[in-house]
């Protein structure tokens, strides 16, 4: 997904246990809207995650005749990484990769030295007026791995293991949470989980990273005197000991791990390096990064600022 980040920091809590809870900001992507989150002022990156961005809601569905449409963009530095609540994304790239997203289907695509891909609702799905409901995070590279050879990978929903225990589900879609390990291929320390509780049930937060975060679906937790509902980040100081509790049932993404130092974001680059921005900004306007087969027609722009 592409759109030049921006910032908005929220107070801390200072209780001990969150250390932060981060609003999101609304933003047009070219007639279809998202909620931004991070980065923010106070918190440019939850572990590796430095980008956020919730797609629609629960309810929300695009104009009948219509889709989303993210035309081909760059990346440099990264990983993208697309989950889906409802709805379908058709996911093209410069390496010739071609799938359709599904819910509870994971994709990773690693940009490292440069990829470009594009963003499409599938025409099958476009004449009804298509559900679209979904995240995109960014993960920054360590900096050992920040020219990599681009890569894509798909897990689809069968193949992520499952946490479950008296009601309490959890799908592990990248990293390890409560002894159980996803196969989606990690450059850094880092764990991503989409995890539902019944009205009641409990679960203690993963430990093990230093910056843990989550994101609210539906329902509403309660963490001590704290409740969190659908809409912001609330991130936790590390090494609390945080038990997660569902006030009604509950749908509720974790994600963090280890920060891999601090990046320059600039569009869709980010790099240990503002050079090497300078350079993607470079390479993108003379077309080195390539075509995409079956979409190399349209493009956005390298913005102006």
């Amino acid at each position: 997904m592409s759109g030049p980040a921006d910032k908005k920091g929220e107070a801390h809590p200072g209780d001990g246990v969150i250390a932060q809870i981060v609003e999101p900001r609304p933003r047009d992507l070219g007639g279809f809207s998202v909620e931004r989150i991070l980065p923010a002022v106070g918190c440019r990156h939850l572990g590796p995650f430095v980008f956020f961005d919730h797609m629609g809601s629960a309810s929300f569905h695009l104009a009948p005749g219509t889709g989303m449409d993210v035309r081909p963009h760059p990346h440099i530095g990264l990983s993208t990484v697309t989950y889906l609540f409802a709805g379908a994304i058709d996911h093209r790239d410069t390496l010739g990769s071609f799938q359709t997203i599904r819910p509870g289907d994971i994709n990773w695509m690693v940009a490292g030295r440069g990829i470009a891909h594009s963003e499409r609702t599938p025409a099958a799905l476009r004449p009804q007026g298509p559900p679209a409901h979904g995240l995109q995070l960014w993960c920054a590279l360590p900096v050992e791995h920040e020219e990599t050879a681009p890569s894509f990978d798909h897990v689809p929903a069968a193949s992520l293991p499952l946490h479950d225990d008296r009601g309490i589900r959890a799908r592990v879609l990248a990293g390890t949470a409560w002894g159980v390990t996803a196969p989606t291929r990690v450059l850094s320390p880092t764990f991503y989980v989409d995890l539902h509780l019944p009205a009641g049930g409990a679960i203690d937060l993963p430990t093990g990273y230093a910056e843990r975060g989550l994101f609210v679906v539906e329902g509403e937790l309660e963490i001590g005197a704290h409740r969190i509902a659908p809409g912001p980040i609330a991130t936790f100081e590390p090494g609390a000991s945080v038990t997660l509790r569902a006030v009604q049932p509950t749908r509720v993404m974790l994600l963090g791990g280890e920060t891999v130092g601090e990046r320059h974001l600039w569009w869709n680059f980010v790099s240990s390096s503002r050079e090497r921005i300078e350079q993607g900004k470079a390479d993108w306007v003379a077309g080195r990064f390539g075509k995409i087969p079956g979409d190399d027609v349209e493009f956005i722009p390298l913005p102006d600022h």
